[in-house]
């Protein structure tokens, strides 16, 4: 079955896993399939020499980064479902418990707590080191840039992927996620514009300080 959704996340991106949590409840209201797909910050940074992105900016990245390798190997062993409860309970870990700066300093205990409380093996954790995903990465995250252009963050959303009405964009980046009525009314307006031809940009600068209750 094609999906509704087409999710790219890096999981130590905070807006996107706000975001991430109002498409699970829209998702768990309507019963839409979302891919959970991937966009690797460290390799967007790659190239970025700014003096804001400090090497411990680029170093949180990475962490994301390795995040997303076992995600791949996962996808390819266990399928699309249990890379999104992977993503949920490491969201968890890393935002609603505040461990993102305790993962730098031990990524790989942190990344095999999260499997064993998801029941997994615990051999996926090698994923996190094994420099043959960063292809797969590489691919999914030139996907993303390509359905959006390149001047953009994470998350990054296409709805309807695959079919005649498809569309694609940053965000949208919310600093607390809706439930129940308002989650919905949100989707189906976002799912409007993105979808309606000729829409190309819709923004404003104040944002709010993420919220993940």
């Amino acid at each position: 079955m094609a999906a509704d959704l087409d999710f790219f996340w890096d999981p130590v991106c905070p807006w996107a896993w706000i975001t991430s949590r109002w498409v699970v409840e829209v998702q768990n209201q309507r019963d839409y399939e979302v891919q959970w797909r991937f966009i690797s910050l460290w390799i967007v940074n790659e190239q970025n020499r700014a003096e804001w992105y400090t090497p411990a900016y680029r170093a949180r990245h990475y962490v994301g980064h390795q995040a997303l390798r076992v995600a791949a190997r996962m996808l390819s062993e266990f399928g699309n479902e249990t890379v999104g409860r992977f993503y949920t309970a490491l969201g968890e870990q890393l935002h609603v418990l505040g461990r993102r700066e305790e993962s730098g300093a031990d990524t790989t205990g942190l990344l095999a707590e999260v499997l064993a409380g998801l029941e997994l093996p615990s051999e996926l954790i090698e994923a996190a080191d094994d420099v043959a995903f960063d292809d797969e990465l590489r691919q999914s995250t030139e996907l993303a840039f390509s359905r959006t252009g390149r001047d953009v963050g994470t998350p990054i959303l296409t709805f309807h992927p695959g079919m005649n009405s498809e569309g694609s964009f940053f965000g949208p980046v919310i600093s607390k996620a809706p439930r129940g009525d308002e989650a919905v009314r949100l989707w189906d307006a976002i799912e409007m514009i993105a979808t309606t031809s000729g829409v190309s940009e819709l923004k404003r600068s104040n944002r709010g300080r993420p919220d993940f209750s």
